[in-house]
């Protein structure tokens, strides 16, 4: 696992957007086409914003799974995963080969019909975040980490509840559904490259736990540090927590 520290979000997005567009580049060049995982979430907004400014990937021949979805929440619900990755990805660069997880319909049919187009091959890089309890995708602690499911349906604990209703998308806590359809850890785990963006000071007690405690279900995406070619992106903000000899590194 790299660790990489910037200054700003602004910097981390700009140079997580580079290493994405290189990872996407290779696939395009090596297999003909590029399959990806793509993150939501307000963690997300400057990362998008610089992977879809750059002139340097085909979208025509990326194929693009989504992590998660909320269960019953309409896809023009400004909370949506649906509608979040059409308007800051999709429309954005010209997506046209998405697998987006209906939340409204009957959640073992929806989660059946992604499975079986994520399992046609590889996943070429996994763009994820760290939420505020530590999660990955949708999987709150303590998380499975033996699921061999691409994806299941999850119960939503209270802080990752209250995240979203932090974040503004919802009005209140008892809007925010308690249910959600993730991608699970070993699905993630089996992307060929993983880049995870985490910016802001509000992930900084998360980013400490995974990054520096013990691999475990408690800390969901401490399971990251197993990955073989996995690179976290922090700002001074969300590294303020981790000793210095892991934040020397930091770049102007």
């Amino acid at each position: 696992m790299n660790i990489r520290v910037f200054s700003d979000k602004h910097q981390l997005a700009a140079a997580a957007a580079q290493q994405a567009t290189t990872a996407l580049g290779r696939a395009i060049r090596e297999h003909g086409s590029a399959r990806i995982i793509a993150a939501t979430g307000a963690s997300q907004f400057e990362f998008l914003e610089e992977l879809t400014k750059t002139p340097d990937v085909d979208w025509k021949r990326v194929e693009m799974f989504h992590l998660d979805e909320y269960v019953g929440l309409p896809a023009t619900h400004p909370a949506s995963f649906r509608k979040y990755l059409l308007d800051r990805l999709i429309n954005r660069v010209g997506i046209v080969r998405y697998h987006l997880m209906n939340g409204e319909a009957d959640p073992q049919q929806a989660i059946a019909q992604v499975t079986a187009e994520i399992r046609q091959a590889p996943i070429d890089v996994a763009f994820v975040g760290i939420g505020e309890n530590g999660h990955l995708a949708f999987n709150d602690p303590p998380a499975d980490f033996q699921s061999e499911e691409a994806y299941m349906v999850v119960d939503l604990d209270e802080a990752c509840r209250r995240q979203q209703l932090g974040e503004g998308w919802f009005k209140s806590l008892a809007d925010v559904p308690c249910r959600a359809i993730s991608m699970t850890v070993r699905q993630i785990l089996k992307s060929r490259e993983i880049v995870c963006v985490v910016p802001d000071a509000r992930k900084a007690q998360a980013v400490a736990k995974c990054l520096q405690g013990e691999i475990s279900p408690m800390a969901p995406a401490s399971i990251l540090r197993t990955h073989p070619n996995t690179t976290i992106y922090l700002d001074r903000d969300s590294s303020a927590l981790l000793p210095p000899e892991v934040t020397v590194a930091l770049q102007a």
